[in-house]
C-alpha cells in the first residue's frame, strides 16, 4: 500500500463560455462581497473594464498597472489602492501578472480573491505567492491566497495571439511533468496531471489551426485547470525555481523560460535526431518544444516527427507528443526519479 497526503483545494470552478461577464457578478454575490477592485494589466485593460462594468454598483475601481513577476513597489501601490477604495474583495482578470498581484494583495489585507484567467498559466490554482525585489524573485506558499472562485471562459481567451497561446499552454503542461516526479504526490494528483496534460496537447493544434475554435479555447483551459490543480498540490522542484531565476531578473514572461527550461535534453535522455523545431514560416510556435522524454527506442519505433523528407523542413507531430507524455519513462527507474525534458 503507497501512503500519502492530500489535501483538495477548496475553490468554486466555472467554465463556461461568457461567464466572465454573467458568472463573476454571481460569484461575488454568493460570496457576500460589495466591494470589489478589478486588477489587470495594462493591455487587458479593456477586458477587465467590461468585468468591471458587469459588476455595477459592487466594482469601486479598476486597477490596470500589473507587471510581470510584481515587482515590489508594484504591490505595494496596489495595496494602498486597495486600502483606500474600501474593498472587501478582489477580482484577477488576465494571466499570471493580474493574478499574481491580486494574490499580494490577498496575502497582506487577508482579501477574498476572484480569479478570471486569461491565458493558461494556472497561477489560479496554486497557493504560490511571488514577489520581486532589486531584481530577485522571492516565494512562498499560503492558503490565503488561493482564489474562492475561479472563473474559466473560453471567449476571454480567443484575444490571446496563437504564439502566446502556445507557449502559455507548453508551461501549463511542464506543471503537469513537475508535478508527476514530485516527492509529495499522489493517486489523485497524478491523474490530475496526466489528464491535464493530455487535454493541452490535444487542444493546442486545434487552437493553432484556427485561433478562434471556442471548443479548443475551452479544452485547453480544462487542461490548465487541471495542469495548474495539480502542481499547487505538489511540491515545486528544480525546474519551476529555475524558471524564476531566469524570469525575473530580465522581465522575461515566465513561459519563455518554462518552454527554454523544457525543450534542453538531459545527458541520459538525449534523443538520437534533431531538434524538432517548427519552421520559421509558421510563426504561431516560434518555441515548439522537444518530444517528452520518455522510452525514446520505443518512440522511434514511431514514424520520426523530423524531418519532412517531401518538403525538407523540420516539423513536429503532436501525436507524437501526446504519445511520449503518457509513456513511462525508463532508465531503470521510476516515473517519479526519472528526468522529464521537453
Amino acid at each position: 500500500m503507497r501512503e500519502f497526503t492530500y489535501d483538495a483545494q477548496p475553490m468554486r470552478v466555472v467554465l463556461r463560455p461568457g461567464s466572465s461577464i454573467t458568472a463573476t457578478p454571481q460569484e461575488a454575490e454568493r460570496l457576500g462581497l460589495r466591494r470589489l477592485l478589478v486588477i489587470s494589466g495594462p493591455r487587458g485593460a479593456a477586458t477587465a473594464r467590461d468585468v468591471a462594468d458587469a459588476l455595477g454598483g459592487s466594482c469601486v475601481g479598476l486597477h490596470a498597472e500589473a507587471r510581470m513577476h510584481v515587482p515590489a513597489e508594484t504591490a505595494d501601490r496596489a495595496v494602498e489602492v486597495a486600502r483606500a477604495a474600501g474593498a472587501d474583495g478582489c477580482v484577477a482578470v488576465g494571466g499570471g501578472s493580474a493574478i499574481g498581484l491580486a494574490k499580494v494583495i490577498a496575502l497582506r489585507t487577508g482579501m477574498p480573491l476572484i480569479a478570471v484567467p486569461s491565458t493558461y498559466a494556472g497561477s489560479e490554482m496554486t497557493p504560490v505567492w511571488g514577489l520581486t525585489e532589486h531584481g530577485a524573485k522571492r516565494t512562498g506558499r499560503d492558503p490565503s491566497v488561493l482564489p474562492r472562485c475561479v472563473v474559466y471562459d473560453p471567449e476571454l481567451t480567443l484575444s490571446l495571439p496563437v504564439g502566446n497561446s502556445v507557449t502559455s499552454g507548453i508551461n501549463a503542461v511542464a506543471h503537469a511533468a513537475e508535478a508527476l516526479y514530485a516527492p509529495d504526490a499522489s493517486p489523485l494528483v497524478s491523474l490530475m496531471a496526466e489528464e491535464g496534460a493530455r487535454a493541452m496537447t490535444e487542444a493546442l493544434p486545434a487552437v493553432a489551426a484556427d485561433h478562434r475554435n471556442l471548443d479548443a479555447r475551452g479544452r485547453a483551459l480544462y487542461g490548465a485547470w487541471l495542469c495548474g490543480a495539480a502542481l499547487g498540490a505538489t511540491t515545486m522542484g528544480l525546474h519551476h525555481k529555475l524558471c524564476h531565476a531566469l524570469g525575473a531578473p530580465s522581465a522575461c514572461r515566465t513561459p519563455r523560460p518554462t518552454a527554454w527550461s523544457c525543450r534542453t535534453p538531459s545527458p541520459t535522455t538525449r534523443p538520437p535526431h534533431p531538434r524538432p523545431w517548427r519552421h520559421s514560416a509558421e510563426p504561431w510556435a516560434p518555441m515548439t518544444p522537444r518530444m517528452p522524454c520518455g522510452n525514446w527506442q520505443a518512440a522511434s519505433a514511431h514514424p520520426a516527427p523530423w524531418p519532412n523528407s517531401a518538403s525538407g523542413k523540420p516539423t513536429w507531430s503532436w501525436q507524437h507528443a501526446r504519445q511520449a507524455i503518457t509513456r513511462t519513462p525508463t532508465h531503470g527507474r521510476s516515473p517519479r526519479q526519472a528526468s522529464w525534458t521537453y
